[in-house]
C-alpha cells in the first residue's frame, strides 16, 4: 500500500534533507546539491571506483545533516545564527585568525565591538571543549541519520569524521591528512569550492583553494578539482540543479521501499525537531496522533497512510527560521510572527522539490492553515482543503498545546482539548477534525458550539447543500423526507440571514461546515 504518486529514489529523499540542510544553514538553497555533485566530479577526476563515488555523492549531500543539533549552541555565541553560519562556514578550512575574525564580526552584531571582539577571543582559544562538543554533536546526529537511513557503514564513517582538516587542526582533532575518510576529504573541497564559486565565480574559488590546500583541505583533491578548470561548474549555475544532480548519482541509483521511505521521513522528522529543545519529539506525536485522527474519521487506508507521512515532515521548515524565535520567552514581533508563519512554506517548498513526494508537500504546508482564513502560509478557507489538512492543523495545535514552550508550560489534556474547541466553536477549525482529534487523544467528543443557533441537523443539510447537492439528494443522503429537508433548508436560511443557496454556501465556509462526504 503506498500513498505516493510514484516511486522514490533514495536521492530525492535525501535531496529533500539536504535542502532542508541548507536552510538551517543559511546557505544558498541546493549548496548541498552542489556540493554532492562537485565531489563526484573530484572523485571521477581521480579515478575512483563507483562504490567509493556513491560514497563521495551522499556525503555531499549530507554534510550538514547534523546542524540542528548545535544550533541553540550557535544561537547563543552568535545570536542569528542563520545570519552569522554561512560566514563561519566559508573559513572553516581557513586559518585560524579567519576563523577569529569573522566570529568577531557576525557574533551578535548588537553587542559593543570590543564586547564583542574580546568574548570571540576567549571563545576561540578558551573553548576549543565547547568547539569539540558542536563538533561531536553535529557528526554523532549526522551519523546517526544516515545509518536510520540506511546508508553503508562507508557512508556512516565518513559522516563522523565531517570537520577534521588535513593539517590535524580541525574538530575534535583525531585524524589528520590519509587518515581522514577520502570521501570527507572530496567533500570539503567540494564545500569550500561552490561557497566561494557562488561569491566570486571560478577565479576566488580556484585563489581560495589553492590557499587552503595542504593546510585545512587535502592537496590531491584540491589539484583534482582545480584541474577540471571551468568545466567543474559546468550546469551549475541554472535556477534550480535538482534533476542535474539526481543524474549526476553514481551507481544502481536505488528506490525507496516502504519500510524505508517511513525510516527516512522518520529522520528528516527529528531533523526538524531537534533545532529547538522546545520541539524534540513533536513532529512523531503529531504523526501518530494525526493518524489515529483520520482512522477515527473514516479515511481510506491510502490517505491515512498519506496524513501520517505529512505529519511526519510538516515542521521541516521550522529549521529556516532563527532558534532564538522558536525560543522566545515572550510575545514575537511582528517580523518575527512573519519568519514563524513562513516555515509552514518552506515545508511545501523543500517537498514539493521531489516528486516522489509532492503528494505530501501541499498537505505539510497546510498545517498552519485556519477555516476562518487566518491561518499560514496560503490562509485558505474552511473549502479551499480537504479533510486531511484541517485534521492535520487540529492535531497539530492540540500536540503543540500539550508540550511546553519557552512562552509557556504544557497545557493538561482536558485545557488543551478545551482551548482546541473555542478554536472550533470560533470557526478557525472543522468540528468534525477537532472531534477526531480529541478522541483519538483520549479526550471525550465535546458538542461543539454551531454558529446561529443551527441544530445538528441544520448543520448536516447545510454542508451538503453547499456541496451542490439537489433536495432530493441531501434528503435521500442523510435518510429523511424531502419535505422535512425543505424545512430544514428553509429553517437554516432564517438563522444565518440569508435567502439563496450561494449566500448558505458562504456561510458554510466561513464556519467550516462544508460536508466532506
Amino acid at each position: 500500500m503506498t500513498a505516493l504518486s510514484r516511486p522514490l529514489r533514495l536521492a530525492e529523499a535525501t535531496g529533500v534533507l539536504s535542502l532542508a540542510t541548507d536552510l538551517a544553514m543559511g546557505q544558498q538553497l541546493e549548496h548541498g546539491l552542489r556540493t554532492a555533485v562537485l565531489a563526484v566530479r573530484i572523485a571521477q577526476a581521480l579515478d575512483l571506483s563507483e562504490d567509493d563515488q556513491v560514497t563521495v555523492f551522499y556525503t555531499g549531500m549530507l554534510h550538514f545533516a547534523g546542524c540542528t543539533a548545535e544550533s541553540e549552541i550557535d544561537a547563543r555565541f552568535f545570536g542569528d545564527e542563520l545570519s552569522a553560519r554561512p560566514q563561519m562556514i566559508a573559513v572553516a578550512f581557513g586559518t585560524r585568525l579567519d576563523l577569529v575574525a569573522t566570529a568577531a564580526r557576525v557574533a551578535h552584531p548588537e553587542r559593543a565591538r570590543l564586547a564583542r571582539a574580546a568574548a570571540v577571543t576567549r571563545s576561540a582559544f578558551g573553548g576549543v571543549a565547547e568547539f569539540r562538543r558542536w563538533a561531536a554533536s553535529h557528526c554523532d546526529v549526522a551519523r546517526v541519520l544516515g545509518a536510520r537511513m540506511g546508508f553503508s557503514e562507508q557512508i556512516q564513517l565518513a559522516l563522523r569524521h565531517l570537520w577534521e582538516r588535513w593539517d590535524g587542526k580541525g574538530m575534535p582533532g583525531e585524524l589528520r591528512g590519509d587518515q581522514i575518510p577520502l570521501a570527507v576529504r572530496i567533500m570539503q573541497v567540494a564545500q569550500d569550492a561552490d561557497v566561494a564559486w557562488q561569491h566570486g565565480g571560478t577565479e576566488l574559488a580556484s585563489r581560495i583553494l589553492a590557499g587552503r590546500a595542504g593546510s585545512g583541505l587535502d592537496p590531491a583533491a584540491v589539484s583534482a578539482l582545480l584541474g577540471l578548470g571551468e568545466h567543474a561548474y559546468e550546469g551549475l549555475d541554472a535556477p534550480s540543479i535538482w534533476e542535474d544532480a539526481l543524474l549526476a548519482e553514481p551507481g544502481p541509483q536505488p528506490v525507496v521501499g516502504e519500510e524505508r521511505l517511513d525510516a527516512c521521513l522518520s529522520a528528516i522528522a527529528d531533523f526538524a525537531d531537534l533545532k529547538s529543545m522546545w520541539t524534540v519529539g513533536h513532529s512523531r506525536g503529531v504523526a501518530e496522533l494525526a493518524e489515529q485522527s483520520a482512522a477515527q474519521a473514516g479515511l481510506t487506508a491510502a490517505d491515512v497512510l498519506l496524513l501520517r507521512r505529512a505529519a511526519l515532515v510538516h515542521d521541516i521548515g521550522r529549521v529556516a527560521v532563527p532558534v532564538n524565535v522558536w525560543a522566545k520567552p515572550g510575545p514575537l514581533n511582528r517580523d518575527e510572527r512573519e519568519q514563524m508563519r513562513l516555515h509552514a512554506y518552506h515545508s511545501e517548498r523543500v517537498l514539493d522539490a521531489a516528486a516522489g513526494l509532492r503528494p505530501l508537500a501541499r498537505l505539510a504546508g497546510s498545517h498552519g492553515e485556519r477555516c476562518d482564513g487566518s491561518g499560514y502560509h496560503r490562509g485558505s478557507r474552511a473549502g479551499d482543503l480537504p479533510l486531511t489538512a484541517w485534521l492535520l492543523a487540529a492535531a497539530d495545535c492540540y500536540q503543540a498545546m500539550r508540550e511546553p514552550r519557552a512562552h509557556r508550560r504544557a497545557l493538561s489534556p482536558m485545557a488543551a482539548a478545551d482551548a482546541l474547541c473555542r478554536d472550533a466553536d470560533a470557526g478557525r477549525f472543522a468540528p468534525e477534525a477537532v472531534n477526531a482529534v480529541l478522541i483519538a487523544a483520549g479526550q471525550p467528543r465535546r458538542p461543539l458550539r454551531r454558529p446561529a443557533g443551527l441544530s445538528e441537523r441544520e448543520c448536516e443539510v447545510l454542508g451538503l447543500l453547499a456541496r451542490g447537492l439537489a433536495t432530493k439528494q441531501v434528503a435521500r443522503q442523510l435518510g429523511i423526507s424531502p419535505k422535512t429537508c425543505d424545512h430544514h433548508i428553509q429553517s437554516l436560511y432564517g438563522k444565518v440571514g440569508v435567502s439563496t443557496r450561494a449566500g448558505a454556501t458562504l456561510f458554510a465556509l466561513e464556519h467550516g461546515l462544508v460536508s466532506s462526504d
